[in-house]
């Protein structure tokens, strides 16, 4: 419901925006990047064995995500196992980070409400794990 109601936020902000569309994606880096196409909306991240990988454009370790201010972004813990990980915020701007988890299933959301970039790795895989959210 929550991704629901996120959607219709997008798509009125982007309205009131001139009728432009907000930008998905995102740029180079790491050996990924690249914005558009993709399977899955913005702001859902899948976190693998030993990955983040975006569900909107496919883009993993870093996985690369531009949402629009207001956003929700979740962390959905797939195919796992019973390997922990977390998702933990690294310089500024910083969000708060998640606890260490393990098991799939698990999710973890946060609404960004500041423009910026946002870094974030796993407080137990490091830099094999890592991600960033670009906030407009």
């Amino acid at each position: 419901m929550r991704i629901a109601t996120a959607v219709i936020g997008l798509l009125a902000l982007a309205a009131l925006a001139g009728c432009k569309s907000p930008t998905y994606g995102g740029g180079g880096g790491g050996g990924g990047g690249g914005g558009g196409g993709g399977g899955g909306p913005a702001g859902e991240i899948v976190v693998g064995n030993i990955l983040f990988k975006s569900s909107h454009n496919g883009t993993q370790n870093p996985a690369i995500d531009t949402v629009a201010v207001g956003s929700t972004v979740t962390w959905t813990w797939t195919a796992t196992g019973s390997v922990p990980h977390s998702v933990q915020s690294l310089g500024t701007p910083s969000f708060a980070s998640s606890a260490i988890e393990t098991g799939d299933g698990k999710t973890y959301s946060v609404t960004f409400t500041t423009p910026g970039t946002y870094q974030y790795d796993c407080a137990v895989h490091g830099a094999a794990m890592s991600g960033r959210i670009v906030v407009r």
